[in-house]
């Protein structure tokens, strides 16, 4: 038995996992077996990894859970049958979207394939929208030098983009006096790792910054190069810019598997049709191990981490101006711990948890990841009270074993690049990884064809207005000139029917509510969308044609409205409302 294999099962031993068993499988490890427990599997890839190996693949069953299928679109037709693109780049979440848009710095046709009725469905909008300093990822990884470049690179591209980046820092305070012991060898690792500025913060330095802190904080660090942003207008950003420089973009659009000859993709099979492509992208989110799989390449597999966030009413920005966090000192963790994040929509955010989980689209939030917020993290400020939150939501990270990002062309596959395996710092690492990626796919393509920049290549999207975000100077001549942006529809977060209506008709458009919410947050404020809803419904069937009984919250089969009332029908008094259901 090899020195590699020798140590996954001393391992593995140690946990008293000794119906698993470990082999190498080309460059990694794969483990095969049962185990009783999901937390057995998870421990048994741990085990693994760190063991030298490029992967670790974890085939372990678990009695009793048989993990839930990825989501796949109900469409089905022949209208990609036959079309060819340079590059095909399967995920429309962040990684995808700014793929796609550093490609099309080159004269290349690229489609971004989304197996979702919009972008951002997944984890790139179930996030905190921290732009991380880069203060927590190992030296030596991946994941450290994509975090310290992506931030460097957020202000420009925040500029470029037209989406509102505020570099708000980040106070990580401490619990106990003798913790300041450790801030010295703090400085000297981040000075080590790259990160841009460490400030030692006493403990009246960090009232002086943030009033209303714990009270029992003894300091901490200040980190200026943190920042907030919000995730889903970043990746529908870099979107709508690919768009403009003439990507194309798929919506409910699934990659179902490869057709390979002589060691290369040459096909995608899709629900609508067989699409050719000189490059594929893996930047499948959660489900990149199975896209890896179609390849014959999965060296790696994912596991979803849960993390729960809750959101604070805006009247709650004012109380805090950094991201306040306080890690737990010694404690074993894949996981930063989570925190008070502000937003620049003008919230808190409070999280996230981390909960190991089988199921990769399982977005539903538990009581006890509610009670440790409540319990943990709304305690790092004072004035925040559990009445201050307006709702809850979930998001899944898409974990390796070896915790660490894979940004890599396969060894297997002549044109295959795989961006998997991204989790948090993910979106701050964003730009850097996107810049990479295209590189890699660009070097790939010189070698069967010419690759010439794009002449035509705009790097400035066209922004909309946000009628909250002006004077009443700028909104009073907006308003003269489109009278739709004095329709205030959404008064929890002032969005009027101009914006609306903006998002329907962008360049990647938003035809159900979720993805209307998405561009202009219309029922994202307090209410939740309880007021207005209904108006949101009408201008979404007005604009776009559909029936207001077509339209959806989100996937098929979250349509709000069963049926017409029985006067709208003809048939009856009126009185009968449109039937509800609760939405997915």
């Amino acid at each position: 038995m090899p020195r590699g294999e020798e140590a996954v099962a001393k391992a593995l031993g140690e946990l008293g996992l000794y119906g698993v068993e470990a082999r190498e499988w080309r460059q990694s490890i794969r483990l095969e077996g049962e185990v009783e427990s999901w937390p057995q599997y998870i421990a048994a890839g741990y085990a693994a990894g760190g063991k030298g190996y490029k992967g670790v693949i974890n085939d372990i069953t678990v009695k009793g859970i048989i993990p839930a299928p990825a989501y796949l679109p109900v469409a089905r037709d022949r209208s990609l049958e036959g079309r060819s693109f340079d590059v095909a780049i399967i995920g429309g979440g962040v990684i995808g979207c700014a793929v796609a848009r550093e490609l099309t710095r080159w004269n290349l046709r690229v489609a971004v394939l989304e197996k979702e009725d919009d972008l951002a469905k997944q984890t790139s909008s179930r996030n905190n929208g921290m732009i991380h300093p880069g203060i927590a990822p190992a030296i030596g990884t991946k994941k450290l030098e994509y975090n310290i470049r992506g931030n460097r690179m957020y202000t420009q591209v925040a500029e470029e983009l037209g989406f509102q980046l505020e570099r708000c820092g980040s106070v990580v305070m401490l619990e106990k006096g003798w913790h300041r012991l450790g801030v010295p060898y703090v400085r000297w690792k981040a000075l080590k790792k790259g990160v841009d500025g460490v400030i030692p913060l006493s403990r009246r330095e960090v009232f002086q910054r943030e009033p209303n802190a714990i009270r029992c904080q003894r300091g901490g660090v200040l980190l200026p190069s943190a920042g907030v942003v919000a995730p889903y207008k970043v990746t529908v950003a870099y979107a709508e810019n690919a768009v403009e420089n003439g990507a194309e973009v798929f919506l409910n659009t699934a990659a179902l598997g490869f057709v390979l000859e002589k060691g290369r993709i040459v096909g995608v099979k899709t629900n609508r049709g067989l699409l050719r492509a000189g490059v594929v992208v893996n930047a499948a989110g959660v489900w990149a191990d199975k896209i890896a799989d179609y390849a014959d390449d999965r060296f790696f597999t994912l596991h979803g981490r849960k993390g729960t966030i809750a959101i604070l009413d805006k009247n709650t920005r004012s109380l805090q101006n950094s991201v306040l966090a306080m890690p737990q000192i010694g404690v074993k963790s894949h996981t930063k711990g989570g925190g008070l994040n502000p937003t620049v929509e003008g919230n808190i955010l409070m999280g996230p948890t981390a909960t190991e989980i089988p199921h990769r689209e399982d977005w539903s939030t538990q009581p006890e990841e509610l009670e440790f917020l409540l319990s943990r993290l709304l305690r790092l400020n004072t004035r925040l009270q559990p009445g201050d939150i307006i709702t809850y939501f979930a998001g899944v990270r898409a974990c390796t074993f070896d915790e660490d990002f894979i940004i890599e062309p396969s060894d297997y596959v002549g044109n295959l690049v795989h961006a998997a395996g991204i989790q948090s710092p993910g979106l701050a690492s964003a730009p850097a990884i996107a810049a990479d990626v295209a590189a890699m796919a660009v070097e790939i393509l010189k070698e069967t064809m010419e690759v010439k920049p794009n002449p035509t290549f705009n790097p400035k999207r066209r922004v909309s207005p946000e009628l909250a975000a002006l004077t009443l100077e700028e909104r009073a001549k907006l308003i003269r000139a489109y009278p739709a942006y004095g329709r205030i529809v959404c008064r929890c977060e002032v969005i009027s029917e101009g914006e609306i209506i903006a998002a329907i008709k962008s360049p990647i458009p938003a035809t159900s509510l979720d993805a209307v919410k998405r561009r202009v947050r219309a029922g994202m404020g307090r209410c939740q969308g309880g007021f207005c809803t209904p108006a949101l419904l009408e201008i979404v069937s007005r604009e776009t044609g559909l029936e207001p009984e077509q339209i959806t919250k989100g996937r098929l089969g979250s349509e709000l409205l069963t049926g017409k009332t029985k006067a709208e029908a003809g048939g009856g008094e009126e009185g009968d409302k449109c039937q509800q259901k609760l939405g997915m």
